[in-house]
C-alpha cells in the first residue's frame, strides 16, 4: 500500500442523526432524493422570504453599478440580469402578500352571521 497516497474522505453513517431533508431510512435506494438535483439549493427557504430576496436584489444591483463604473458591461448586464430575477421573485412574494392580508381583512370584516349562513350554504351543497 502506498502511505503517500491521499486517502479520499468517508463521512461517518449515524442512524440517530435526523438530516433536513429528512429521517435516514434503512434503504440504501437512491430514489428516496429529490429528483430534480438541486437538493441543497434554497435552503431555509431563502426565496420565499421577501426580505432576503429584496436585500439579494439590491446586492446585485450593486454589483452592476461597481461593475459598470470599472468598465466591464458584460458584467455589469450579467449582474442586472440577476437583479431582475430577484425583481420578478420580490414581485411574486409581495403580491402573494398582499392577496393573503386582503383575504384575511375580508374574512375579519364579515360578521358572524354571514359566516354561519356560508357554511350552512357549503353544508346544503355536498
Amino acid at each position: 500500500m502506498n502511505n503517500n497516497r491521499r486517502r479520499n474522505f468517508r463521512s461517518r453513517q449515524k442512524n440517530n442523526f435526523r438530516r433536513r431533508n429528512g429521517p435516514i431510512s434503512g434503504s440504501n435506494n437512491s430514489n428516496n432524493f429529490n429528483s430534480n438535483g438541486n437538493i441543497n439549493f434554497n435552503r431555509n427557504g431563502s426565496m420565499n422570504n421577501i426580505h432576503n430576496v429584496e436585500k439579494t436584489m439590491q446586492k446585485f444591483q450593486q454589483l452592476a453599478k461597481d461593475a459598470q463604473s470599472n468598465g466591464d458591461p458584460v458584467l455589469a448586464q450579467n449582474y442586472l440580469q440577476h437583479a431582475d430575477h430577484y425583481l420578478r421573485r420580490f414581485n411574486e412574494l409581495s403580491e402573494k402578500k398582499e392577496n393573503f392580508q386582503e383575504k384575511t381583512k375580508a374574512s375579519e370584516n364579515s360578521s358572524p352571521k354571514d359566516q354561519v349562513q356560508d357554511q350552512e350554504i357549503s353544508q346544503n351543497t355536498n
